[in-house]
């Protein structure tokens, strides 16, 4: 990461301490930002300080609004402690979801507020940066514009993905992959904005978004199943978001599923994602459609076949359209002969279900359900819940927001430290 780029003081109160006093007061932050509502003694024991000292800390940061009381903590006896948490715009981090077809964007701030409202426009992924990046980084510096912010506390861009990205090299094997002078991707956005960059594999940004605010607060193994135009898989392991030795951990999608099955894009034959992903599901109502197919899609797409997306389907089998529920049980049923494989390989007490695939609920859930009661060992699966993801289209960039003030603080505290 480009430290270089924080070349200034997000808080002017900072400028005149020493450098002691700053790594505390990072690393106190940090801890409300990633605990929540704290109480002095957790807070002691965290960052390693006294009490008088976490007073003093927790007063200027009060009296600075950075920092409020917010109710009281349990107690065994005697008075209840006071908790205390970040205020709402201490920093900010801009958060873009890039998706196939079509990119999301908002700046949110510490506590998950949407400082912007989510701008979603028609930019598809493709090879070629300039072209990306031209239709791409006026749209960012409008937004920022638009937020009317203290951009001092804008600590960075959090960008989300498809493809093999490795976030300590931040490089996309896969997509914007043009660049001859050896510029990785998150250097090339870096220049483009003048921010500090974090980039991620989506799937990362909605299982760190679970295990931050969704199904999977408070527990140690759970996979997120990311069901989209792809199928990714986030693995949370020990409470902790597994990226594997390049970042490339979690490609269920590319899985050998099908012998002697359809062409991959990534190059193999008969992937999972050529039998259970949103694009297999599109082409399979295209195909059906052509071939005669009686179904409303048709109606409902206007006769635009190439229009059909997962969306569409899914409407169509909400309103009985016999076919399209016909196509989400039978990618339902290879989705589960896939996730019967990854509950015996890390026996996890929960699978969660997201992505656009995963709003079909039953017409997923149920024929999922019985391939993983037929494919599965029944003293693991029994031990396993599947469950569908509640956080809603703005889970990815919740995630993003997380890994983007997370570096910022672990960025700022290592920064102070080497000085």
């Amino acid at each position: 990461m480009n430290l270089n780029l924080l070349n200034r003081e997000p808080f002017s109160s900072d400028v005149a301490m020493s450098r002691k006093q700053k790594q505390l007061r990072y690393k106190l932050l940090q801890h409300l930002y990633t605990r929540g509502p704290s109480s002095i003694s957790s807070l002691c024991d965290s960052i390693g300080i006294s009490a008088p000292t976490a007073f003093k800390m927790l007063g200027e940061l009060t009296r600075e609004r950075m920092v409020e009381k917010r109710g009281v903590g349990e107690s065994i006896g005697g008075r209840k402690p006071d908790l205390f948490r970040l205020q709402r715009n201490v920093v900010f981090v801009i958060c873009i979801d890039i998706e196939l077809f079509k990119t999301s964007m908002a700046i949110v701030d510490n506590n998950n507020h949407f400082v912007t409202p989510i701008k979603t426009l028609p930019i598809a992924l493709s090879r070629n940066r300039k072209a990306f990046f031209e239709a791409l980084i006026d749209h960012v510096r409008e937004l920022v514009k638009s937020a009317n912010i203290d951009e001092a506390r804008l600590v960075g861009c959090s960008i989300g993905m498809p493809g093999l990205i490795d976030p300590a090299t931040g490089e996309n094997y896969s997509y914007l992959l043009d660049e001859t002078d050896g510029t990785t991707l998150r250097v090339a956005f870096e220049r483009q904005l003048g921010l500090p960059v974090v980039i991620q594999n989506d799937v990362k940004g909605s299982a760190l978004a679970e295990l931050r605010y969704g199904h999977a607060v408070g527990k140690k193994n759970v996979l997120v199943i990311l069901m989209d135009w792809g199928i990714g898989l986030g693995i949370i392991m020990d409470g902790k978001v597994q990226h594997g030795s390049s970042g490339f951990s979690g490609e269920m999608g590319h899985m050998p599923f099908v012998e002697n099955g359809e062409l991959c894009y990534c190059g193999k034959y008969g992937c999972l994602e050529t039998v259970a992903s949103g694009m297999t599901l599109s082409r399979m109502a295209r195909e059906g459609i052509l071939s005669g197919q009686n179904s409303i899609i048709n109606d409902l797409s206007n006769k635009e076949i190439y229009r059909i997306e997962t969306e569409l389907i899914i409407r169509a089998a909400n309103k009985g359209d016999q076919y399209s529920i016909q196509l989400l049980s039978n990618i339902g049923t290879n989705l589960g002969k896939g996730i019967s494989i990854l509950i015996q390989l890390f026996n996890p007490e929960m699978v969660i279900l997201s992505g656009k695939i995963a709003a079909a609920r039953q017409y997923i859930t149920l024929p999922m359900q019985q391939a993983i009661n037929t494919y599965c060992m029944t003293q693991i699966r029994e031990k396993t819940q599947i469950i569908s993801s509640e956080l809603g289209d703005e889970s990815r960039l919740l995630g993003y927001a997380a890994a983007g003030i997370t570096w910022f603080f672990d960025a700022m505290i290592a920064d102070v430290r080497e000085r």
